[in-house]
């Protein structure tokens, strides 16, 4: 997801993004410790996606 699409999403929205992504990387990190996943980079894509999202919802608290 690009920053553009994140910057017009609502509060309300980036909090339940980040909720599912955050489920979603908990869920990859533990398929990758039970047998390697095929692509390994989706941990580190993933993490960086949810790291993006909560500088947003940030950002857009401190400015309400």
């Amino acid at each position: 997801m690009k920053n553009s699409e994140l910057q017009s999403l609502t509060l309300e929205e980036l909090r339940k993004r980040l909720e599912a992504e955050k489920e979603s990387l908990t869920k990859l990190k533990f398929a990758h410790a039970i047998s390697p996943i095929e692509n390994p980079m989706k941990i580190k894509e993933s993490r960086k996606l949810v790291a993006r999202i909560e500088t947003i919802l940030r950002q857009k608290e401190t400015q309400n």
